[in-house]
């Protein structure tokens, strides 16, 4: 359950102190009206921090540091734009024999650590911490106790609060006045040393920040010092050119969105994404991001209808018509769904692993199983030495077993379960597999481990249910069937059969006849449960 709040309510330090002395894992989530970020929490301890619009200052710190030269980071730069975009600056550093690991994690320590100190001064906005999220794979992870930072983060606050007076913005153009500076005989800071040949009445703040590499709280420290001692005076304020703030509302709007989405923020990655929209109406990502937002949320029809506007742009990518043919599966329309697929793979998708295996599930919808057990053979080829996805897993096993290959199905699902080992629904599956080979121990087993990691899924506590049914363990059978349909009361007729049965056995018959009723309403076409419940209405216990 996700812990919500306001930071009129609850400062920040003293949300990062509860975490801390609840080792929490997972996500806090902190927001204003023009940005977001967020701390990842290990065991109350911080392991990583970023914050949304706030240029990744990493390579500059490095230069700064003299660590690598300016040269060294523009080439890695223009090696992540053209070769390698799927990697950090970091690591790009690293291979090239530029930067060791150990100078990497240290440096990102210090930009986390900045991050956190920066978020320290919102006093506006909502926080939300989501427990057991992780940061993405590819993000460099830190262990830092939060109480050794809320020192530091409560003297930037204070000192936030006076530098604000001299610079309330980072759009303001500041100019040096060199004589008087000169005449003096004042010590200046490092900071101040680097930023005075740059302050040349033409810069913003944010200018300076970008051209000297120091951090935003350090610029503005530096800023508030020559301001206070006349050294620096207020000339104006940027402006930049409408197409250009245009462009970088969009961005921001994007940026914004996608971490909400990430954060299960959903209203909010909606309202962002809709602004995105309305600024940028041929803009493909945000609209497959509202569909996201509609999936995530079972609002099937919503989902084809943005899909269809975003599969409409020149820029549509094939993932746009996978995710249309998927929602369209959903509806049923599974005729429609194939078209849309293959227009994935005529939009150079040929070779997703994931369409494959689309292609597969809409076979066994179809009842079209050799066709499905094709497709994902073709997914597994594509795949390589890539692990499959739980989805395929699930599937493919589904497939076999259908295809009357009950080893085959028990070696996939088996090999799923070992490979996504917290997937409870491979665990369900495993368990419906075991029970279609008549090893019905064997099901219960892997039902109960599945629901050791998800007690949520319906399916699980009726196939428990069953096993417990059949070995005449009534009450540990109700327990099961009671819980599976509390989840989802409309399961199956199935459920409420066996619960029927259950209370007619301990005479206990107008239970009974209510949940064969219930039974009857789900599957009105078994006569035969419509003969017996007849039959006990007209006959005594």
């Amino acid at each position: 359950m996700a812990i919500k709040g306001s930071l009129r309510e609850a400062s920040l330090p003293d949300v990062l102190q509860l975490l801390a002395m609840g080792q929490k894992t997972g996500c806090l989530s902190v927001t204003d009206r023009n940005n977001f970020g967020y701390i990842y929490f290990d065991r109350g301890r911080i392991s990583y921090a970023s914050i949304v619009n706030r240029r990744d200052r990493l390579g500059d710190m490095l230069v700064k540091n003299n660590v690598i030269t300016q040269r060294e980071l523009d080439a890695a730069i223009d090696a992540q734009a053209t070769q390698q975009r799927n990697k950090r600056i970091g690591e790009i550093l690293i291979e090239q024999h530029i930067l060791t690991r150990e100078e990497l994690h240290r440096y990102i320590r210090v930009q986390i650590e900045e991050a956190v100190y920066y978020l320290f001064t919102w006093v506006q906005g909502t926080f939300t911490f989501e427990a057991d999220m992780r940061p993405d794979d590819h993000d460099v992870l830190v262990s830092i106790n939060p109480e050794s930072l809320l020192l530091e983060g409560a003297r930037r606050v204070d000192e936030w609060s006076l530098i604000e007076k001299k610079v309330p913005s980072f759009d303001l153009i500041f100019e040096l006045d060199a004589g008087r500076l000169a005449a003096s005989d004042a010590q200046l800071t490092p900071a101040q040393q680097t930023l005075t040949p740059l302050i040349d009445g033409r810069r913003d703040v944010t200018a300076l920040i970008d051209a000297s590499g120091i951090g935003d709280f350090e610029v503005g420290k530096a800023l508030y010092g020559l301001a206070t001692a006349g050294f620096i005076q207020r000339v104006g304020k940027s402006r930049p050119q409408d197409d250009v703030v245009r462009e970088a509302r969009v961005e921001e709007h994007r940026n914004l969105g996608v971490a909400f989405y990430r954060t299960a923020m959903f209203e909010e990655a909606t309202r962002e994404f809709r602004r995105v929209v309305e600024l940028h109406d041929s803009d493909v990502q945000a609209r497959f991001f509202l569909s996201l937002v509609s999936m995530r949320e079972g609002r099937w029809s919503e989902a084809v209808l943005t899909l269809r506007e975003a599969a409409a742009q020149p820029a549509a990518r094939p993932s746009i018509f996978h995710n249309l043919a998927y929602a369209l599966e959903r509806l049923g329309h599974l005729d429609e769904a194939r078209e849309m697929l293959n227009e994935a793979i005529a939009r150079g998708g040929g070779d997703d692993p994931r369409i494959r295996t689309s292609f597969g599930v809409l076979a066994l919808r179809s009842g079209e199983v050799e066709d499905a057990n094709l497709a994902f053979s073709a997914a597994r080829t594509l795949l390589a030495k890539r692990i499959p996805s739980p989805a395929w897993f699930h599937y493919a096993s589904l497939a076999a077993g259908l295809a009357g290959d009950l080893d085959r199905a028990l070696a996939l699902i088996t090999e799923g379960v070992k490979a996504h080992p917290q997937a409870a629904v491979l665990g369900n599956t495993l368990a419906a597999v075991q029970e279609r080979r008549g090893d019905f121990a064997a099901a219960a087993l892997a039902a109960e481990a599945a629901m050791a990691e998800d007690g949520t899924i319906p399916q699980l506590h009726k196939n428990l249910g069953d096993y417990f049914y059949r070995a005449s363990r009534y009450e540990e059978a109700l327990d099961q069937y009671q819980r599976a349909i509390k989840i989802d009361p409309a399961l199956g007729d199935d459920v409420y059969f066996k619960l029927g049965n259950i209370r007619f056995k301990w005479q206990e018959k107008e239970q009974a006849l209510a949940y064969w009723e219930r039974s009857l309403a789900l599957n009105p076409d078994n006569e035969i449960l419509r003969t017996n419940l007849e039959l006990a209405r007209t006959t005594g216990s």
